[in-house]
Order: C-alpha cells, then structure tokens, then sequence
C-alpha cells in the first residue's frame, strides 16, 4: 500500500501461519526511512499500540529481518528509481529486546560494507523499557528510543505494563549513563486528558534533568476499539515549547502513513492466516 504522503506499507507472509508489516517512510534527505519488525506480534500489549491487541506469536528469526530491508529495497528502486533507504528503526511489531540475539545478529548484516552499508548512526532501536537487554546496547553504539510516554509509574503502569517490572527510576538510571557516550530520544505518545497537561510536561522535564537527549512527542494513532484519543495540535505544540524553553531538545513527529495503517502503534497483521 502506497498512502498519499509517498509512506509504503507491505504485508510480508514470513511462513505458512504468520504475516509481519513493515513500514518505508519518507525522510527529510527525500529518501527512505524504514521501520522493521522484530517479533511476529507483541506480548507487551502497551494499551495504546494496537500490535499488542493481536497477541503473540513467535521471534522473527535474522534472516526474516534482514529479508524486510531486502523486499523493500527492491520496491523502492522499482516505484522511486532515485531514492532508497538511508536510515533504519527498529519500531515495527514487536518488541525488539524481547528478541535482542536474532536483531543484533541481523543489524551486523545490514550495517557490513559488503551488504547495505548503513551507518550504525542511522538506525535506532525502540523500546518499552527491557532494562536486563537495554544495558547491552552500550557496548554495541546503537542509538535507543525508549517509549516513555508518562511521568509517573501510577500512570505509565496502565498505559505501559512492563513498567511493573521496569519503573521509571530504574530505567532513567541506565538511559543516564547510556546518554553519556550514546544517542538517546525518549518517545512521549500525546493522549488527550491523559498525559498531556502542563503538570505532566513539568513532570518529564524534572525526570529528565541531567540526562542528555532528545524528545520526541507522538500524536496518538488511533486503531479499531481503542479508548484514547489523540492530544489537539495545539496542545501538542504548547507541551512542546514547555519542554524547549527548560532546554530540551523536543520534535514532533509527523503523521504519515495514517490513512494506510502505517502510522506509529498501528502495525498489525493477524498472526495465524
């Protein structure tokens, strides 16, 4: 599927009972952005996202990662003769440090000169907050995105379960030393009277203080018999400037791929076809 704003969504049968999804989006150098998925499903069901709605299934295994970039190059080259993928997240279904052996396994593949040859720079990796799995990603130099998304544990408890596990305190602990010699963007989804006053940016930047990184604000995407509705864009925008004035770098995500499914926590496919 091909959404108006040039954002491309492809369905990808990776065995006979499991389809993933993966998303190509257009990046500000007019070229390819593309969001891989890691696990066939997701078991963290953070209750915005509508992936974990769909359940479980299994760990993509490497070469069912590698074979995303693979497919869409070929169709990019195809559809758009001068463009191509020049940067990789890892924000697709799944939680990639759930399946963190296979995902560094692939990424080797794809950053080596004799495959892709992308710069380790240019991929991220998301995250809810799998603190055992995040320490590693130091030694490997990968930029990390955890999906912060509220100020609280009372909270991040409903909206994210993990964090039962994995409190903010601990988690704000390590990015803390991880942001010492490493790229860091804490993702903040804007959901409408949930997480989204002036307190709550007050709140975010009092966690965040002395942690170098960059923050990015997520308008919701809304999905099939989801409760939440996206923050206005006047709020967002307002939030925003809360955080900038404090000194912290803050961006707002673009909406693409809305109309096709493609957008951020719509990723789905049903797992057994």
């Amino acid at each position: 599927l091909i959404n108006h704003d040039n954002t491309i969504k492809w369905s990808m049968n990776i065995d006979k009972q499991n389809i993933i999804e993966l998303v190509a989006i257009p990046n500000s150098k007019n070229h390819y952005t593309l969001c891989l998925s890691s696990q066939v499903g997701c078991a963290v069901k953070c209750s915005f996202c509508f992936t974990g709605t769909k359940g479980f299934k299994r760990n993509l295994k490497p070469y069912e990662i590698i074979s995303q970039i693979l497919q869409a190059s070929k169709r990019i080259s195809f559809i758009f003769k001068t463009k191509k993928i020049t940067n990789i997240v890892v924000m697709g279904m799944g939680e990639p440090l759930l399946n963190i052996k296979n995902l560094l396994s692939a990424l080797n593949v794809i950053i080596s000169k004799y495959t892709y040859n992308i710069n380790i720079n240019k991929i991220t990796i998301s995250t809810s907050g799998i603190l055992l799995y995040m320490k590693e990603l130091i030694l490997h130099k990968i930029p990390l995105a955890l999906s912060l998304h509220a100020s609280s544990d009372k909270l991040r408890n409903q909206l994210m379960p993990i964090n039962k596990k994995y409190s903010i305190t601990s988690l704000l602990k390590y990015c803390k030393i991880f942001s010492i010699s490493n790229k860091l963007t804490i993702e903040y989804i804007m959901l409408k009277n949930v997480n989204d006053s002036k307190k709550d940016a007050l709140d975010l930047i009092t966690l965040l203080n002395n942690i170098k990184c960059k923050i990015c604000l997520i308008p919701f995407n809304n999905f099939p018999d989801s409760f939440y509705k996206s923050s206005d864009m006047k709020n967002i925008i307002k939030f925003k400037n809360i955080l900038i004035k404090h000194g912290k770098v803050t961006t707002i995500r673009k909406k693409l791929g809305f109309e096709i499914g493609a957008a951020c926590g719509q990723l789905t496919s049903d797992i057994s076809v």
